[in-house]
């Protein structure tokens, strides 16, 4: 471990809850989607109102590869999965590529970063301007992607601090 003395001493334990966080929050919201696809009477712990309901949220057209992916692929593609199941994919490579002290790992963990950012914006917009509804699941995974970004950029500035002092 004296390689990763460089890194922010919080960044590990970080990284970590935020990813495990995000984890079960999209695990949470494919389980709700699953569920309202079996019974359209299922309601959602976070189903709080008309305005405030994540399984419509997540049941929308946006709900599956952000609502792009239908126009290439056939809406049932199994191309076109569930913005969930990229979330786990997503705070699972988080997690793990998060074990390497790699310069490309830190690059890849940035980029990940980045374009989660980018469709935590898109999201966000479909949500109020296009949906006018209220997700409390979606914004918490928003501010699960801005805190990994901003983590991910302390990650790769130590990163290559350590490799510069030592290479």
């Amino acid at each position: 471990m004296a390689a990763a003395q460089g890194l922010p001493r919080w960044e590990p334990t970080a990284r970590i809850v935020l990813g495990l966080l995000g984890l079960v929050l999209s695990v949470y919201a494919l389980h709700v989607e699953l569920s309202r696809e079996r019974d359209p009477e299922y309601r959602a712990m976070c189903d709080l109102g008309e305005s405030v309901s994540c399984s419509k949220v997540f049941t929308s057209r946006w709900g599956r590869g952000f609502g792009l992916v239908q126009f290439f692929v056939a809406k049932d593609s199994v191309l076109n999965q569930p913005n969930s199941v990229l979330g786990i994919l997503f705070y699972t490579l988080q997690m793990g590529l998060g074990l390497s002290l790699s310069k490309k790992a830190a690059l890849a963990l940035v980029i990940c970063s980045w374009l989660s950012v980018a469709g935590s914006l898109y999201l966000a917009s479909i949500l109020a301007f296009v949906l006018g509804d209220f997700c409390m699941v979606c914004v918490s995974t928003y501010v699960i992607n801005f805190a990994l970004l901003y983590t991910n950029l302390k990650r790769r500035k130590a990163i290559e601090g350590m490799k510069k002092k030592t290479g």
